[in-house]
């Protein structure tokens, strides 16, 4: 049986490494006290092989094996 891999959707904020990108997921969370909504924001870095996310696209990753020492995520 196959483990699901987790899977982010986010905004590209940078593209200037070679095969790599930075991606920004943001999520919604509920504050554990005062229970208003608040934003959370992540960035991960993420395999982009053919170097063809540009600024501000929404994309889509997908968990992967460890590529780098940062990377552990593929577009």
């Amino acid at each position: 049986m196959e483990k699901k891999k987790k899977t982010r959707f986010g905004r590209v904020l940078s593209n200037r490494m070679d095969k790599t990108v930075v991606v920004e997921v943001e999520s919604r969370r509920q504050h554990s006290h005062y229970k208003k909504v608040v934003r959370h924001k992540t960035r991960f870095k993420a395999h982009d092989e053919g170097n063809t996310c540009g600024i501000g696209d929404l994309v889509r990753i997908v968990e992967t094996r460890p590529l780098s020492r940062e990377k552990r995520w593929r577009v």
